[in-house]
């Protein structure tokens, strides 16, 4: 699976860690930044950049890590047609996959670890929408919600 991997100046030590076990478990990565955590950077250009890739096709997922997670995933869930969450679980990384069809996984590199997060992003990298009707219909419904906003 082609997946992208994006950072800001607070997740930036948990980055390498998530590009290296992706890689290991065999998935084409395109590591967005940042690459000098010395230097101050926002989180709504990190999801921005995730997001763009995820939406232009050029990744079938995207993975953006900020100190809490939250904030990547306030501004990745501005971006039509992405549908992210923040997870720290293992159940809610491969469940939002499975039933949400979860596209950008967010995560914060100050709230979990090196451990937990390779187990994350390998649940999330690992997981396949289910397609069963009640998921279907609430992603429908969704998606109506967002095209709605969107002709305003």
């Amino acid at each position: 699976m082609r997946i992208v991997v994006a950072a800001d100046h607070a997740g930036y030590p948990l980055k390498a860690a998530v590009v290296a076990e992706l890689r290991a478990s065999g998935h084409e990565v395109a590591d967005l930044g940042t690459n000098d955590p010395s230097k101050p950077s926002d989180y709504p250009e990190v999801a921005e950049r995730v997001c763009e890739a995820v939406r232009a096709g050029r990744a079938e997922r995207g993975i953006a890590v900020c100190g809490s997670g939250v904030g990547v995933g306030v501004a990745a869930n501005k971006f039509p047609g992405i549908r992210a969450g923040v997870c720290h679980d293992h159940y809610s990384a491969h469940q939002a996959v499975e039933h949400d069809d979860l596209n950008v996984l967010c995560i914060g590199a100050r709230v979990i670890g090196e451990a937990l997060a390779r187990e994350l992003v390998r649940a999330f990298a690992d997981a396949r929408f289910s397609g069963e009707d009640r998921h279907v219909r609430r992603r429908a419904q969704v998606v109506g919600i967002e095209r709605r906003f969107l002709k305003e």
